[in-house]
């Protein structure tokens, strides 16, 4: 079986190989990337992109599987579902590998043939008695091994699951159609257990620990409900922020409350009309006698309301052209009510109504004057932002996709149960094998997505830059989550559509995945770019 494995991945990353001499060709000039033939030539690279990502995705299952191994785990579940997504990826690779619901990427879009992966030695391995073999291994009480070989890293998933399972699957869905906050009680019991503070410095109140129990916990509580799993993103990504560029008092007074739960804090990016446009920000910051004003629209932040501190991107250089002019600023605010949501002076909100992703929801902020102390620029050094902000996408970008890995395990075991549970023509419908096949590749899917995210979490905590890897993790299980939410959704048939079905609100949280923290058409065009740099 290993060696079968390492074949066929041999077989892709050949294939990837050539995907990108192909690239290289088309939009080289001298030696050098042309933006003009890259921005002419988006369906290739981007295309290109998702070809590199899938090769990944099955490096990544080939590293689990040799654990699996090396530990004598490597059981009859486990095999089958690495035959079935290494026979999907080949399959997918050499036919058409989907970047959209309505876009392919085909080998003779770089004048290649697949041959090669029709031949590698598992080419066949998704077969349909493999996928009734996955699920009936399944259906007699097995399971697919999800031990990490640590035992701090088992305890961890295990108390987190425990946790999803006692204090949010059952509730979650009454949350979501209320609109309701994320109850103030289980946000307390998040903090006791550390998940504001996973990868803070211990010296500065945090548990010191890295990306991957990151993912872990972000993965298990996503499973919940993706509101919970995400809330973490924001202290994530404050914390980061001051950790890597704050002055020493900064992270002396804003580390250990953000870590124990005290300081709630919230990004404050986007504005109107900017999406991933940051270079074109317009909020303004300006200098007072004491401190700063703030002046602009920022739209799409999550959480504003009930947070105590705001990481806001500001213009602070007005006669700095794009970047250069960006500046972070640490701006705290009174937590708002559901009376007076936004109590600060200067300071006003609406909020946006949103399909799915509740429980912390969505605002529209506009600033009149807002006033921040003097301290509140970060690391005290203007013209910063924009590279302050970069330093943190990568974790932003892994942790999403964790909880994009946490909802397509969801998924599944909604559309499993369902399955198992609904009768018609006198029989269980996961006995009809347009069921059980959806059940399998949802199963195979997550295991790729969850190992490429751990992947890319991995080389984090390993202290490599891995831009590429980040936003690989994120493309991938984006995807993943809304194709088993889809497929979960087909399995419930017209009960899948009524609102009283849990299922109907993970397709809605599933699909916001593909868009923030990096819509994946930018997660492609940083991949491709970033591998035509030979970066390795």
């Amino acid at each position: 079986m290993i060696d079968a494995l390492h074949q066929s991945l041999a077989a892709a990353q050949a294939y990837a190989a050539s995907a990108l001499a192909a690239f290289r060709a088309g939009v080289m000039q001298d030696g050098q990337p042309d933006p003009a033939r890259i921005d002419a030539e988006q369906h290739m690279g981007h295309g290109y992109a998702w070809v590199e990502t899938s090769v990944h995705a099955l490096q990544a299952l080939a590293g689990w599987a040799k654990r699996l191994s090396d530990g004598g785990r490597l059981g009859t579940g486990e095999q089958l579902l690495i035959q079935i997504a290494t026979g999907e990826t080949l399959a997918q690779l050499a036919g058409g590998l989907p970047m959209g619901q309505n876009e392919f990427v085909r080998p003779a879009d770089f004048g290649l043939d697949g041959a090669a992966l029709r031949a590698a030695p598992l080419a066949g391995g998704n077969s349909a008695a493999n996928r009734k073999a996955l699920i009936d291994h399944l259906r007699a009480g097995g399971s697919i091994d999800d031990r990490l070989d640590d035992e701090l890293l088992d305890t961890i998933r295990d108390q987190y699951r425990r946790f999803t399972d006692d204090r949010i699957v059952p509730h979650a869905h009454k949350w979501h159609l209320a609109n309701a906050l994320i109850p103030d009680e289980v946000i307390a019991d998040m903090a006791a257990l550390g998940t504001f503070g996973i990868c803070i410095p211990e010296s500065h109140g945090g548990l010191g620990l890295g990306k991957l129990v990151m993912c872990i916990v972000t993965e298990e509580l996503s499973r919940g409900w993706i509101g919970t799993g995400s809330l973490g993103t924001r202290s994530e990504i404050a914390g980061e922020l001051i950790v890597l560029g704050g002055t020493q008092a900064q992270k002396d007074y804003w580390l250990p409350r953000i870590a124990s739960g005290e300081v709630l804090p919230t990004a404050v990016f986007t504005e109107p009309d900017t999406g991933s446009d940051m270079a074109s920000l317009a909020t303004r910051g300006v200098r007072t006698g004491d401190g700063w004003e703030i002046h602009g629209a920022k739209n799409w932040i999550t959480h504003a309301a009930r947070t105590d501190l705001m990481t806001l991107m500001a213009r602070t250089l007005p006669d700095a052209k794009g970047y250069a002019g960006l500046s972070m600023l640490l701006v705290p605010k009174p937590r708002g009510t559901e009376e007076d949501p936004f109590p600060a002076h200067g300071m006003t909100g609406s909020e946006i109504e949103v399909l799915g992703y509740r429980g912390m929801r969505e605002y529209a902020l506009q600033f009149d004057g807002m006033t921040a102390p003097a301290d509140a620029l970060l690391g005290g050094e203007e013209g910063q932002g924009f590279k302050q902000l970069m330093r943190t996408f990568e974790g932003a970008r892994i942790q999403t996709a964790a909880r994009a890995v946490g909802v397509a395990r969801r998924a599944f075991e909604l559309g499993y149960q369902y399955a198992m549970d609904r009768k018609q023509f006198g029989k269980p419908i996961i006995d009809f094998p347009r069921v059980s096949d959806k059940l399998a590749m949802m199963l195979a899917d997550s295991v790729l997505a969850r190992e490429l995210t751990y992947f890319a979490a991995r080389e984090k905590d390993l202290g490599k830059r891995c831009d590429i890897e980040a936003g690989m993790a994120k493309l991938h299980a984006a995807r993943v989550a809304w194709a088993n939410a889809d497929a979960a959704l087909q399995i419930h048939g017209g009960n899948g559509y009524a609102l009283e079905y849990e299922i109907s609100r993970v397709l809605c949280d599933a699909r916001i995945l593909n868009i923030f923290e990096g819509a994946a058409e930018i997660q492609a065009q940083v991949i491709a770019r970033g591998r035509l740099q030979d970066r390795n």
